[in-house]
């Protein structure tokens, strides 16, 4: 009768769980190296924590090892990562001096859309409907990615200087991908919140 529990913690604690946890540990490190204004170090982690989701995923759906813990976990975790940069990239008096950048409002719509997806998933799954991610969700999580990064590696520039007040101007490209990858990011973000419950009011009258 023993290993029974074993065996079954073993199967809650796998490797993808197992990832998710190191990812939400990364985030703590990386909110850490933000404040101390390490943006480069910051970058690097913040690129290893969004490449073990792909990991987790990717290693759960091959090896069958989707659990009730990793469905919860990893949205919790990919939610702290992307809502605690942008807010962490928003205290930040550097980012919001950049013409046409980053702004407090973009940062309400990301986390705003995602409290309230969150919300109606859970809504939704304990209706019985599948409210699975769709395509326009997944691309969203990648442009903000990529606009958090960009984010990070504009501001590591200042990681070059001796003094913030001396530090060199990002190239143009630098500049342009950022704001371009922050833009694209928001609208996509408000539109694929927009399409959620559009999609959620669609499968409650189908319920009725």
């Amino acid at each position: 009768m023993c290993p029974k529990p074993q065996r079954s913690l073993a199967h809650i604690f796998n490797v993808p769980n197992q990832l998710t946890t190191l990812r939400l540990l990364l985030a703590v490190v990386l909110f850490a190296f933000i404040t101390w204004e390490y943006y480069l170090v910051s970058l690097g982690l913040f690129i290893v924590a969004a490449g073990t989701d792909w990991l987790d995923g990717y290693w759960a759906r091959k090896y069958g090892q989707v659990t009730t813990l990793g469905r919860m976990l990893d949205p919790f975790a990919d939610k702290v990562i992307i809502c605690g940069t942008f807010i962490f990239l928003i205290a930040i008096p550097a980012m919001q001096d950049v013409p046409w950048g980053l702004r407090a409002w973009m940062v309400v719509v990301v986390v705003g859309r995602e409290l309230l997806i969150t919300a109606l998933r859970s809504f939704m799954e304990q209706k019985g409907s599948d409210f699975s991610a769709n395509m326009a969700g997944k691309l969203k999580m990648v442009l903000q990615c990529v606009a958090a990064g960009f984010c990070l590696y504009y501001l590591s520039y200042r990681d070059l200087a001796e003094s913030p007040l001396m530090a060199p101007e990002a190239p143009a490209w630098v500049w342009g991908g950022m704001i371009g990858a922050v833009w694209a990011a928001v609208l996509l973000t408000a539109y694929s919140g927009v399409a959620y419950v559009i999609a959620a009011v669609r499968l409650l009258r189908q319920a009725q």
